[in-house]
C-alpha cells in the first residue's frame, strides 16, 4: 500500500523496552500493514507490569503538552489520516490528545480518531479515577471508533455488570462513538470467546477458539489491525473478521512458542493474511428491538 493512500496514523501510548504491548504492538502492526507511523510515548516502561516492579516514567505536564503544540504545528500535519489513543498515564495526557484531535479534525474533517480505553480489566481500574473519567467525559465524545474491553465498557456506563450481548450492545449504543468495538463479549460457541461490533447500522459478533492466558497487548493490537482494515476501505464485517483472526493467529501461534509476549516479529503473515477461522454472526441492532 503506497503511502500517499495510505496516509499516516498517529499512536499515542505506552512504551516498553522489552515486549509487545502499548505502541510496541499497535506501531509493528500499522507499519506492517502498510501505514507510516508517527509515535508517541505516554509512559516509558522497561517491560510491562505484569512481569514484575520496573521504573515507570510518565511524561510530564509540560513536556507532552509541548510536544502536541509541536505535532500541531507540524509542517507535515497534512500527512495525518488517523490518531490511535492507547494507554494514557495522566489526566493532562488526556487533554493533550483531545488537543490533537480537535485541531486536526478542524483542519480536515475526514481524519478518524480510534480511541481505546485502557482503563481497567475484571480486576478493576488500573489507571487513576481521574484520568479514566477525562478519557470519558473528553476523548470518547471526539472518537469515530472506541475499542473498550466489557469491563471498560460497563466502568465507562456506570458500572453495572455486563452479563449478555444485549446488556454489551445497549451499552455501546449508549456510550456515543458511531462504531463500537468491544473485546471479551459473550460468545455463542462452547469454549469461545468474541469481539462484538455496533454501528449504526450492524451488529456483529466474531468469534474464536478461547486461549488461557494469553499474553498483554491483544487490545492493543486489536485496535490497530481493525483500525487499519477501516481505513483500507473494507466493509464492516470483512474488516471485523480479518482483524479478529489475525489477533486469534497470533496468539495461537505465541502459546505454542510457550512465549511471555505477542510474537509479532515471527508473524507478520498473521497480519497481513490470517488463516485462521472465525465465526461470523449477525446479531439483532438494538435499534431493531427498539422499534419493534
Amino acid at each position: 500500500m503506497p503511502e500517499t493512500e495510505a496516509g499516516a496514523i498517529i499512536v499515542i501510548s505506552s512504551h516498553v523496552v522489552r515486549g509487545t504491548v502499548g505502541n510496541r504492538a499497535a506501531v509493528f502492526a500499522l507499519e506492517s500493514l502498510g501505514y507510516p507511523v508517527w509515535a508517541l510515548p505516554t509512559v516509558i516502561l522497561p517491560w510491562h507490569p505484569g512481569h514484575g516492579l520496573s521504573t515507570r516514567v510518565t511524561i510530564g505536564a509540560d513536556d507532552f503538552s509541548c510536544m502536541i503544540d509541536d505535532l500541531i504545528a507540524s509542517p507535515w500535519i497534512g500527512e495525518v489520516r488517523a490518531v490511535l489513543s492507547g494507554y494514557l498515564g495522566a489526566p493532562h495526557q488526556v487533554e493533550g490528545v483531545a488537543r490533537l484531535v480537535e485541531a486536526l479534525k478542524q483542519r480536515n474533517a475526514e481524519v478518524f480518531y480510534a480511541c481505546d480505553p485502557v482503563i481497567g480489566d475484571a480486576g478493576g481500574l488500573y489507571v487513576p479515577e481521574a484520568t479514566a473519567v477525562a478519557i470519558r467525559d473528553r476523548l470518547l465524545p471526539l472518537a469515530n471508533l472506541a475499542t473498550p474491553n466489557r469491563f471498560e465498557l460497563a466502568w465507562l456506563c456506570g458500572g453495572a455488570a455486563l452479563e449478555t450481548n444485549t446488556a454489551i450492545l445497549e451499552a455501546a449504543l449508549s456510550l456515543g462513538p458511531s462504531r463500537m468495538l468491544v473485546t471479551s463479549a459473550i460468545a455463542m460457541m462452547a469454549g469461545g470467546t468474541g469481539n462484538l461490533y455496533l454501528t449504526g447500522n450492524h451488529a456483529l459478533l466474531a468469534e474464536h477458539r478461547l486461549i488461557e492466558n494469553p499474553p498483554n497487548g491483544t487490545g492493543d493490537l486489536l485496535a490497530a489491525v481493525f483500525l487499519a482494515r477501516i481505513l483500507e476501505g473494507l466493509n464492516d464485517e470483512r474488516a471485523l473478521q480479518m482483524a479478529t483472526a489475525s489477533v486469534f493467529e497470533v496468539i495461537a501461534r505465541t502459546a505454542r512458542r510457550g512465549a511471555d509476549e505477542l510474537t509479532l516479529e515471527q508473524d507478520v503473515s498473521s497480519l497481513s493474511t490470517p488463516m485462521a477461522m472465525v465465526q461470523m454472526r449477525r446479531l439483532m441492532h438494538p435499534g431493531q428491538i427498539r422499534r419493534r
